[in-house]
């Protein structure tokens, strides 16, 4: 079984896929900003990481040995028009979910490459594709994280290293629903908030997310791109297909 390195273990999808792994047999590494959040997880390993912090990378990468595969998941998101969204706050989206996983993919790749064989699981989203109302900067992180995903696809897989990108849709906050946007009152793009739940769809587990991670893995020839759930597939195909002359989703809001 392999060696898996996972960020941002200590909750939500990152907790799915340590469990789903471990109970697979891989051998799992759990990292998290606080590693006293892991203790209850069935894993190998517990150690600390920053993803954006360069010497918390490197102390956990020289602690976890080889690392066969790397699942970047940290991440967060923030809910705010981009007309009123803080540009300290974008800058903070885009150093956690985008660089910080190209940070932690420089630090294994060496290895990996050295070796001729390695996975790099990249947790994006559809947003990643496409863009939605309301979370814009959170989009924005995930299209460069998939630029970035993709050119290490081209470059690294010369040296046997795979790279795959996977893509939920709207994930469940736990209790089966997706969490809320809420804005402050007479917020003048208030409407987009009924918009975007209508435009959600059907959401996904955590533990389904987890699972498709588990199984790309396990994939000799895995893609490059992982939608998961049909309301995921349904929604990229739809973009796919939708004409260029006006951003997607445009027509589908009624103010």
């Amino acid at each position: 079984m392999s060696s898996v390195l996972i960020t941002g273990a200590s909750r939500g999808i990152g907790r799915a896929i340590a469990i789903e792994l471990a109970g697979r047999g891989h051998r799992v590494i759990a990292t998290a900003r606080r590693p006293e959040t892991l203790a209850d997880l069935p894993v190998d390993q517990r150690l600390r990481l920053d993803v954006t912090d360069q010497d918390s990378v490197d102390a956990a990468l020289r602690e976890a040995g080889e690392v066969d595969v790397l699942v970047s998941n940290a991440g967060a998101t923030v809910r705010v028009p981009l007309e009123s969204a803080p540009p300290d706050e974008v800058e903070r989206l885009f150093r956690l979910n985008t660089l910080g996983p190209l940070r932690v993919a420089q630090g294994v790749l060496p290895a990996m490459r050295a070796r001729g064989s390695g996975r790099l699981v990249f947790v994006s989203s559809i947003q990643g594709r496409l863009v939605l109302p309301l979370v814009g900067p959170y989009g924005a992180t995930k299209w460069a994280l998939e630029a970035l995903a993709e050119t290490l696809a081209i470059e690294a897989g010369h040296f046997g290293v795979k790279v795959s990108i996977v893509q939920p849709g709207v994930v469940s906050s736990g209790d089966g629903r997706p969490a809320k946007v809420t804005l402050p009152d007479g917020d003048p793009y208030t409407p987009l908030i009924g918009a975007l739940e209508i435009l959600r769809g059907a959401v996904v587990t955590r533990e389904t997310v987890a699972a498709a991670v588990a199984d790309t893995i396990e994939q000799a020839e895995p893609p490059l791109r992982v939608p998961v759930g049909a309301p995921a597939w349904e929604v990229l195909e739809a973009r796919k297909s939708a004409p260029e002359d006006k951003p997607f989703l445009m027509r589908e809001i009624d103010w």
